[in-house]
């Protein structure tokens, strides 16, 4: 699969700019989401925050990835304390780009694993109702850099 990462700038939660190339100095799992406090994204974000230690353990760093805005992202950041950054794809570009987009003009439940080298070595798309467990991610990750 390896083919190359697209790279973008988005806003974070905060309104700071997030460029992919400048913070891929290890692995980096983006997590495209539907929707900020929804029953089924609030649960999937708050495990992977939750897990985030278990990430870091496997130098991944976790950026999760939705259509919703920066004010979106701040509040729902906030209300759960995640400990990642939230990017706003406002224009839907970078959904776009890596096949992210559903029927609903939102950022489909997918996850896509990216090298230091700009490759992407892993994807996953779940239906809307489930997500990727991070026991799976974490396997999936360890086997990936063996």
């Amino acid at each position: 699969m390896n083919t190359k990462a697209p790279d973008f700038t988005l806003p974070d939660q905060d309104g700071n700019k997030f460029n992919l190339y400048e913070n891929l100095n290890k692995h980096l799992m983006l997590v495209f989401y539907p929707k900020d406090d929804s029953v089924v994204c609030t649960k999937q974000l708050c495990n992977y925050n939750e897990n985030l230690s278990q990430f870091n353990e496997v130098d991944i760093t976790v950026i999760a990835v939705s259509t919703d805005s920066v004010e979106s992202h701040k509040k729902f950041r906030d209300k759960y304390n995640l400990n990642f950054p939230l990017l706003s794809d406002k224009n839907k570009r970078v959904s776009k780009e890596y096949n992210a987009l559903n029927l609903l003009g939102m950022s489909k439940r997918k996850i896509v694993i990216i090298s230091p080298q700009k490759e992407i070595v892993f994807e996953d798309t779940v239906l809307p109702v489930n997500y990727s467990e991070p026991d799976f991610l974490l396997d999936k990750i360890k086997s990936e850099k063996n």
